[in-house]
């Protein structure tokens, strides 16, 4: 069963994002899904084991940037997003 879950990501890469899943035949969701699925299905001590492959890393350029917010401020950023 499909659901639906909102993500928020940098324009720059949903744009490399969607022309990589066009280029490969696949929607966006589904490509990420594929991520997701590959990245849980193994244990990794920390995100650094996390192994990626060179055609995902096609669609990243510098360093992840991870950003620790609390529910009420990503769903003010959400809200303030749909303006």
């Amino acid at each position: 069963m499909d659901a639906k879950v909102t993500l928020s990501f940098d324009q720059e890469v949903i744009e490399k994002a969607k022309k990589f899943a066009e280029k490969h035949n696949i929607s966006l969701s589904r490509l990420t899904e594929l991520l997701l699925r590959r990245t849980t299905e193994t244990t990794y001590p920390n995100l650094e084991d996390i192994p990626i492959s060179a055609w995902v890393t096609e669609l990243a350029e510098g360093k992840a940037e991870y950003k620790k917010r609390g529910k009420k401020k990503m769903k003010d950023e959400y809200f303030d997003s749909r303006k």
